[in-house]
């Protein structure tokens, strides 16, 4: 029988609900603070005053982030991207980590030494921006998706995960005739969703949210991606003699370099909230079958 709450029950339950509404509260408030400064206008925003509601109501911040070419081809180059990315990463760390998982592998611990070195010791920037020079890449898209296609950490995990899938799957289908990369495709991998699901929604978030890459060894503006922009904004007083002509040529001046950074913001969060919650319960499992079984 369910127990009746005495007094004490009460008062504890309602100093837990108070706080955890406190708790809300503050994580919540700051990301629909963005969202109503987007929503106002500029100039009015600059004054200050303004918490709950648009004091000035405008999509003037929208239609100058997506007229503007520069943000809305950092758009473009950050969206392609975190697909591609994400698709050649999880794709190539699950081909590297099938092969690894195979106990009777040649120079497999040799490998391993070589994947546990990497992952603890780093040439530095300098000797990175060498080798990404010597390949080509610099400034060029690939410098965003080719050094990312392995993942040491979810190779680690895919490893795992891969030697405890029963090794009568993959003699079935060699019997039948297929070859490694088939059984791979087809097998291994439609059975290991929560791992996949994992696996995309880390690097396609890390894909997303990266900036270093895009300032250190990219040149071109046409190459420039969302967050590098976002943070030009924040590290600059005020806005380059380019966006400053173009909001001189509005109609009215609703648009101040704080609303196109806030802007700026929400258009680079709505991408991630729109799919982690279709991943969601793919993510749970994959992490706990990655911590059971490694």
């Amino acid at each position: 029988m369910r127990r009746k709450k005495t007094l004490e029950d009460w008062i504890l339950d309602s100093f837990i609900t108070i706080i955890l509404l406190i708790i809300v509260f503050v994580t919540l408030y700051p990301f629909y603070y963005i969202l109503i400064i987007t929503l106002n206008d500029g100039a009015d925003t600059a004054i200050g005053g303004m918490y709950l509601w648009p004091r000035a109501f405008t999509l003037d911040n929208y239609i100058y982030f997506f007229e503007d070419t520069k943000w809305l081809n950092a758009f473009v180059v950050t969206f392609l991207r975190t697909i591609i990315g994400t698709l050649l990463g999880v794709l190539f760390t699950s081909m590297v980590a099938y092969g690894l998982a195979k106990r009777d592998l040649m120079f497999r611990k040799f490998y391993f030494i070589v994947v546990i070195v990497a992952m603890n010791f780093s040439g530095g920037l300098i000797a990175y921006y060498v080798i990404l020079r010597s390949l080509g890449l610099i400034n060029t898209f690939g410098v965003y998706v080719i050094p990312s296609m392995l993942n040491i950490f979810f190779l680690l995990i895919a490893i795992s995960f891969f030697r405890e899938i029963p090794d009568e799957l993959a003699e079935s289908a060699r019997m039948d005739g297929a070859g490694e990369f088939r059984i791979l495709l087809k097998i291994i991998l439609p059975i290991s969703l929560p791992l996949m699901a994992t696996m995309s929604l880390f690097m396609g978030s890390g894909q997303w949210n990266s900036w270093l890459d895009s300032a250190y060894f990219v040149q071109s503006e046409e190459l420039r991606t969302l967050t590098y922009r976002m943070m030009q904004v924040i590290n600059q007083s005020q806005m380059p003699a380019g966006d400053s002509q173009s909001l001189a040529s509005m109609s009215k001046a609703t648009v101040t370099p704080f609303s196109v950074q806030a802007t700026a913001m929400v258009v680079s969060i709505v991408p991630i909230l729109c799919v982690y919650p279709f991943l969601q319960k793919y993510f749970v499992k994959g992490m706990m079958l990655g911590s059971v079984k490694g």
